[in-house]
């Protein structure tokens, strides 16, 4: 049970300020705490506790993962014509959006206390995006601490929020009054420039929200690529790119010790740099040891947000392995945690780009080498395993094709993007490598995930230049470009077909998940050049 809520001391925002957006809350409304406070006011309502490394510790309640089915974009005279609407872009008539903005602002004036943050969005300062959180709960303005970049104090003089975020976690929607699917909902207003999160606490919906945003922002008005990747560089100033979905290792593979960190989730590449949207990293903590992960491991201290994770029995010492709760366990915190993050957050333009996914079939290669028109046929197919707990309902690794390793959150159509990225890797000259983090000696429930200290070899191999001076073998079906070594990895590794016992089954697995490339690329086939078409693997 929440204990009492009691007043603490607040600084002042403006009573306008909140009325402009309908909120004229006469509770206590505390502005631009300082995370120390907020995890104060989340034990003092007795929402947390923390953990032996004292990270605040926090459940988020009947959601503990993303809903895309509950996301909603108000389909209005900005976006009725821009926007690609389908299963990921669902539309909402503006009268639905009035009613629950309605119910939204009405169940905010009615709570003892709120939370409200002035951050922004962007790291290039041409391209800033301001955004004002208001957040029923402490935790979910950590939370806001931690994922975007924090203004310094004589900015927040002139502050001017160009978006707005609430959430209220304990406003549960009529879905026949609001026109929504259920109870919880994400509704994104480019018209009111707002983003309205009902009747969940997963604190991602917050982060996703601004990520698809920009998504329509940046490519749409601004002509600048936004993507779903992490990004690293080396001490020469030469940047690194890693595209994928949730659970293929972004985060991961780019904390790497020996390169700066631009930062893990989301970024844009504009002609003269790449920059992260977040000024914090939003990590899977699921398995997490020290030996294998050690700057988030030791990023879980004060000011880290830990998310539905589970203490050993007896003690606060929380227990990794443990997924009881959901395999999408997670830990937020600001991108300085990291020992070696690039601040500000913006790299010099590309030379490796890193196309990651989970192949939960296990017989993609681990690491190739993409021609251009490969490296476009894979963008746009976007193919991994979404790995349980990411999403509502994903209780196991499934098979899926998200277009640009982000299609939840692109507004725009995919050609927009892919055609973006085409151009940009024609213009500098990049290296495209598929890193396949996935499966290895068969299927999933067969074969083994690959080892993370041979995929991080894979890739150091890559940066350094060591694969340019090896032999390499076309995949017969796949048709990319496998090297046949690789520094610090057993060769027979690195064909996928000598890693099964069964030859015949792995012949009849690989031709199988051609044929789901092909069978998915058909609604793509008639917007693409030949170079591209020809690139489908061979089914």
């Amino acid at each position: 049970m929440s204990a009492p809520y009691m007043s603490v001391p607040t600084i002042a925002i403006p009573a306008q300020h909140l009325h402009k957006i309908g909120l004229k809350n006469n509770g206590s409304i505390h502005y631009q705490l300082s995370p120390e406070e907020l995890i104060q006011d989340t034990l003092r309502i007795g929402d947390g506790v923390l953990n032996d490394t004292g990270a605040l510790v926090i459940q988020t309640g009947e959601f503990t993962g993303r809903s895309p089915k509950d996301k909603f974009t108000v389909k209005d005279e900005s976006t009725a014509d821009s926007v690609h609407w389908n299963d990921f872009n669902i539309p909402i008539e503006p009268g639905y959006y009035d009613i629950i903005f309605d119910k939204v602002t009405d169940y905010m004036n009615r709570l003892p206390e709120l939370w409200v943050r002035d951050c922004y969005a962007c790291a290039d300062p041409r391209y800033r995006l301001n955004v004002r959180v208001v957040n029923e709960k402490p935790w979910n303005n950590l939370f806001a601490y931690n994922m975007f970049l924090r203004p310094a104090e004589e900015e927040l003089e002139s502050f001017t929020p160009d978006w707005h975020v609430i959430t209220v976690p304990g406003l549960k929607l009529d879905p026949a009054v609001c026109g929504t699917r259920q109870h919880n909902a994400a509704v994104v207003s480019f018209k009111h420039k707002m983003i309205l999160i009902a009747g969940t606490g997963y604190t991602g919906e917050t982060k996703k929200g601004i990520f698809t945003i920009l998504n329509y922002i940046l490519p749409h008005e601004k002509d600048v690529l936004s993507m779903h990747c992490s990004a690293n560089m080396g001490e020469d100033g030469d940047t690194a790119i890693f595209f994928g979905l949730s659970g293929t290792g972004k985060t991961t593979l780019s904390a790497d010790p020996n390169r700066k960190l631009i930062g893990d989730d989301e970024h844009a590449w504009t002609n003269d740099n790449i920059f992260n949207f977040e000024g914090g990293c939003y990590a899977k903590t699921i398995n997490l040891t020290e030996e294998k992960e050690p700057e988030i491991f030791n990023a879980i201290r004060p000011g880290a947000l830990v998310e539905n994770t589970v203490f050993f029995e007896g003690t606060n010492r929380i227990n990794f392995d443990d997924g009881s709760i959901t395999e999408n366990t997670r830990v937020s915190y600001p991108l300085h945690f990291i020992s070696n993050a690039q601040e500000p957050s913006v790299g010099g333009l590309p030379k490796n780009i890193f196309f990651l996914t989970c192949d939960a079939f296990g017989v993609l290669p681990p690491v190739s080498k993409l021609t251009p028109g490969q490296a476009m046929y894979q963008f746009i197919s976007g193919y991994t395993a979404k790995v349980a707990g990411t999403e509502a309902g994903v209780t196991e690794p499934k098979p899926t094709f998200s277009a640009c390793f982000g299609a939840p959150f692109l507004p725009l159509h995919p050609g927009k993007y892919a055609a973006m990225l085409g151009k940009k890797m024609q213009e500098n000259n990049v290296n495209v490598w598929m890193i396949n983090t996935g499966w290895t000696g068969g299927a999933y429930g067969t074969g083994s995930r690959m080892k993370l200290k041979y995929t991080r070899a894979m890739i150091t191999a890559a940066l350094e230049g060591t694969l340019n001076n090896v032999e390499y073998m076309n995949d017969p079906i796949f048709g990319m470009a496998v090297p046949t070594s690789c520094p610090d990895v057993p060769a027979e590794l690195l064909q996928p077909r000598n890693t099964w016992a069964d030859k015949n089954a792995y012949d009849e697995k690989a031709k199988y998940l051609a044929g789901l490339f092909v069978k998915n690329f058909e609604k793509y086939k008639d917007g693409v050049s030949e170079e591209i078409l020809a690139a489908a693997p061979r089914a």
